[in-house]
């Protein structure tokens, strides 16, 4: 059943559409379950479909000749998987894969093709968005190469929970090391200090943030780069 132009949807991108762009893509867009684990697009791979995340979180990873990857970005209720689209390629040498299970929103790609050829607005919000996203890559990289572990778990983990309904991530230490690119013994050490500091609970795989004030405070400025960022231009993006 279609979606009304005055329905939130828990994304950001689409929320902020004006009403006239709602009422093109709505009646063509279909809400989806994203496992936990669901590989959205391999690397190479045509992207046939975007998705609008509402309450999942899916990683783009880059993977090595050996199998090796790690995370260059996080899209969740803020933004779209699937850029490539409207950037001029049809595929990315990245990997997209569900890293918190959930819901998102699912488009064709050659309809937002379309639309993003045809009107203004739309090409506004995602060029806008798609800055922001080539900000937190870049910040990534940045963050890999000259900060501790302990402060890469901690922008992870500030990063995915802003993208997330609960303060609690199905998560585990070997899929993060994997996420971050560095050794698991690593990251858990990293772990191990933010829970006997208090800020963190972990069990079984779940990954709950106690103490936030007290996680951004040990996090590097990153974080803050990114979602400064992102906020100031989602906030531009307002008709």
């Amino acid at each position: 059943m279609p979606i009304s132009v005055q329905t939130q949807t828990e994304n950001s991108l689409l929320d902020i559409l004006p009403k006239e762009a709602k009422a093109r893509i709505f009646p063509r867009i279909k809400k989806v379950e994203l496992p936990l684990g669901t590989v959205v697009y391999e690397a190479g791979q045509t992207v046939e479909y975007v998705y609008f995340p509402c309450d999942c979180i899916i990683s783009l990873l880059y993977v090595m000749l050996d199998g090796s990857s790690a995370e260059i970005s996080v899209v969740g209720n803020e933004g779209i998987v699937g850029i490539a689209v409207f950037m001029g390629g049809a595929s990315t040498p990245s990997r997209a894969v569900v890293q918190s299970g959930g819901t998102a929103w699912r488009l064709a790609a050659a309809e937002l093709k379309s639309e993003f050829n045809h009107h203004a607005e739309m090409r506004m919000v995602m060029l806008r968005y798609t800055q922001a996203l080539i900000t937190q890559m870049a910040q990534t990289a940045v963050c890999n190469r000259h900060h501790s572990i302990d402060q890469q778990l901690c922008r992870w983990l500030l990063l995915s929970m802003d993208r997330l309904l609960t303060r609690e991530l199905v998560m585990t230490q070997e899929l993060i090391a994997n996420m971050l690119g560095v050794r698991r013994e690593g990251v858990t050490e990293a772990a191990g200090k933010l829970k006997n500091a208090g800020i963190i609970a972990y069990r079984r795989g779940h990954i709950t943030v106690v103490d936030r004030p007290a996680l951004e405070k040990r996090c590097c400025e990153c974080y803050e780069v990114v979602k400064r960022e992102t906020d100031r231009l989602q906030a531009y993006t307002m008709f």
